[in-house]
């Protein structure tokens, strides 16, 4: 079975979303599922040795309750995944299994050392597969989960946290935040890269809602990042992408009440693509801020297009805004609590929040092989050019995210983020096999490329694409000098450093 989101809703492919998960993550306990109150304001690395040496894998195992795995020893094909099945044939040198703050730090302090590459992992969705890299150290996070709502409503929440365990703790205690759909993603890379979701119109990314955390930068040294301290790391941290920083060790987020939500689905006739996208990027620039909504536009001759959505109130208050669209073929609008919508989303309506995982972790839900790219729209494009890009094309979608509301009133420079005044995201998403991912990879890129003479070189890192041209500026846009200028100060020997990392820019 694939891993399914609120796109079968919608009739189009399924997405793994929000979660580019590499060298930043968060920690709580490892068996609890709950957090611990955390660490005192900073701590010292445990040592640190300045000259490079071949990796001590004994040293280091001896220091890790809860191990590490090398190439040829129980468990380690396991270990090395990650979600997409396309990067199976990447090898790391050793996976470690962190449970602690203080685990994070001796992995830091031993990659630093040997000079090796590391990445954190937690959700492992990152679209390039930087998050396993070659002959480096993997610091798997999915040990350090949990969630913990304060008196004053905000949560700590750990970097091995998946959405859907997010949303379910949260709800239990009737709080919500603003974050991805696909239930299996990790609250690490959805939150440094930004955090598009269904509830940013009314509360903003989920970048927006941090208020702390606590990172493991490349000296080893454990520090708390947060507007009163060590406030360039904090800026850099809301959406300058996982992997450039260090390891964030546990997050801290403002939640608001959650709310009821009504969801809705529409589907089309054929031939009414442009139509439904003019009048759909119309209508979302109009939009109260309590309405957010995904355009999905099918490749095929012609194309089709898809509508859905949600909002932050009863159905009779949808109704009189879903009438602004042409008329569907077809419609669905539920009422629902904040969990169930979340669950909705995530394509497990079905399940419980024990089987919206995946099966590797006892769930339902499958591993996707897949390519894909973005590209953000600065405002209203033309929409008979951009269903053209899309017109006899194969097993393709362009997923279309509304921007606007809460998003849009942060100032481009007030985090990292950059895309504040955007209409929407653009995601190109397309399914692929070990033996078509060349061609599936040349598809997306001709689409992309495309796309981005209509809309400009803009795209979203958390849809990280190892293949974008000019990548820096497409990401980080203006603040590309002040990010770079951060990650070289808190990381000068580019312990972090990888492809697309911010030392390599």
């Amino acid at each position: 079975m694939r891993l399914v989101t609120f796109r079968a809703n919608l009739g189009v492919m399924t997405v793994p979303r929000r979660g580019f998960l590499l060298g930043v993550a968060a920690a709580t306990s490892a068996c609890t599922g709950r957090s611990p109150a955390g660490p005192p304001a900073t701590s010292a690395p445990p040592s640190s040795t300045a000259v490079s040496r071949p990796p001590d894998w004994a040293a280091l195992r001896a220091r890790l309750p809860g191990g590490l795995v090398l190439p040829g020893e129980p468990g380690y094909d396991s270990a090395r995944r990650s979600f997409n099945p396309l990067f199976d044939g990447q090898a790391p040198a050793a996976v470690a299994t962190c449970t602690r703050p203080e685990d994070v730090q001796a992995c830091v302090e031993e990659a630093r050392a040997a000079r090796i590459p590391i990445a954190a992992r937690s959700g492992g969705h990152g679209y390039a597969g930087y998050s396993t890299p070659p002959s480096g150290l993997v610091v798997d996070l999915a040990g350090l989960s949990g969630v913990r709502v304060h008196a004053d409503g905000t949560a700590e929440i750990g970097a091995g946290t998946r959405l859907i365990d997010v949303y379910a703790e949260l709800a239990r205690a009737g709080r919500c935040l603003p974050a991805g759909s696909c239930p299996t993603v990790g609250i690490a890379g959805l939150t440094l890269g930004g955090g598009i979701g269904v509830l940013a119109r009314k509360f903003g990314l989920t970048c927006d809602r941090l208020r702390s955390a606590r990172v493991v930068t490349a000296d080893a040294t454990l520090r708390t990042a947060a507007a009163d301290s060590e406030p360039d790391l904090f800026w850099a941290l809301r959406g300058g992408g996982g992997g450039n920083l260090g390891i964030v060790t546990s997050f801290t987020f403002t939640t608001e009440p959650a709310p009821d939500l009504t969801v809705f689905a529409l589907r089309f006739p054929p031939g009414a693509a442009a139509d439904v996208l003019g009048a759909w990027q119309r209508w979302i620039t109009d939009a109260p801020d309590e309405l957010w909504s995904m355009c999905a536009v099918s490749a095929g001759r012609p194309p089709s297009v898809r509508v859905g959505g949600c909002f932050v109130g009863p159905p009779s208050a949808v109704a009189p805004l879903l009438a602004k669209l042409p008329d569907p073929t077809a419609r669905t609008v539920l009422p629902k609590g904040f969990l169930d919508a979340m669950r909705y989303f995530a394509g497990c309506s079905e399940h419980t929040v024990a089987r919206c995982q995946l099966d590797s972790a006892g769930g339902a839900l499958d591993r996707a092989a897949f390519v894909a790219s973005s590209r953000v729209l600065p405002g209203q494009v033309d929409p008979a050019h951009l269903v053209s890009i899309m017109d006899g094309r194969t097993a393709m979608d362009l997923l279309l995210d509304s921007f606007g509301g809460a998003v849009s009133r942060v100032a481009p420079d007030a985090t990292a983020f950059p895309h504040r005044g955007a209409l929407a995201s653009a995601q190109i998403y397309a399914s692929a096999t070990p033996a078509s991912r060349d061609r599936v990879a040349r598809a997306v890129a001709e689409v992309r490329d495309a796309l981005g003479r209509l809309t400009g070189p803009a795209a979203y890192v958390n849809y990280i694409d190892s293949s974008l041209p000019d990548w820096a500026t497409a990401y980080y846009g203006a603040n590309l000098p002040r990010l770079r200028q951060i990650a070289r100060h808190f990381d000068p020997d580019a312990v972090f450093a990888f492809a697309q990392g911010l030392t390599n820019v």
